[in-house]
């Protein structure tokens, strides 16, 4: 009875366990997106009551419609004009225009203009020490004059915090490797700490041989 008891006590906690992980990535789904639509609806929602208004999620999207509309000025000759202006005020603040470069500089690498990326390439450097390789993005290239020789080195950016904080570092460029990466997967495996990076790595220098030979991104044939 008691193996019994224990058999059904183990079956029924891994079952339990299996439910949760089931359910806990659509629980946070959920709770941020339910966060998010009440934060975005919280902008007109006030406007809305005071004309006597109260239609839940009007808000919401009239925020969206509004952000939709701010897009399509800004891409127009007129809004790029105005938003120079306005970045022309901005960099006149001397603590504010910090804050916003870098939060312009942030939203730049996801944007869908691919002229305006911020990160050009996904990278990994060897860091801390040997044996030991940091995932992070390529931001721009310098040229190191020396006596003897001129180098080419990376600025590569190192995330520590999300996207938000982290190291820069000037490497060699033959010692940085390219993985076949887009910018937007390895923003994907910086957010979610590493769960989404593939199982199998491979540079852009094999991955386009491989492509040569017919075989997959990660060098497995196609079925």
């Amino acid at each position: 009875e008691q193996a019994i008891s224990k058999l059904i006590r183990s079956w029924a906690w891994k079952k339990f366990i299996t439910g949760s992980v089931i359910l806990l990535p659509i629980a946070i789904t959920f709770c941020v997106t339910w966060w998010f639509i009440r934060f975005v609806d919280s902008f007109f929602s006030p406007i809305y009551a005071l004309l006597g208004i109260n239609v839940f999620g009007l808000g919401f999207v009239t925020s969206l419609t509004f952000i939709f509309l701010v897009g399509v000025f800004m891409s127009s000759w007129l809004g790029a004009s105005v938003l120079s202006l306005g970045e022309w005020f901005i960099n006149k603040m001397p603590f504010v225009s910090y804050i916003y470069s870098a939060s312009k500089q942030i939203s730049a690498a996801i944007s869908p203009d691919q002229n305006s990326h911020a990160f050009k390439e996904v990278a990994i450097i060897r860091h801390p020490r040997n044996g030991e390789y940091a995932f992070g993005f390529i931001t721009s290239t310098v040229l190191l004059r020396g006596n003897l020789a001129t180098e080419e080195l990376c600025c590569v950016y190192v995330p520590t915090n999300h996207l938000y904080l982290g190291d820069i570092y000037l490497v060699s460029s033959k010692d940085v490797m390219r993985p076949n990466l887009s910018v937007r997967e390895g923003i994907e495996i910086v957010i979610s700490g590493g769960m989404s990076i593939p199982q199998i790595l491979t540079t852009l220098e094999e991955a386009q041989a491989m492509d040569g030979d017919g075989l997959g991104k990660y060098g497995v044939p196609p079925v």
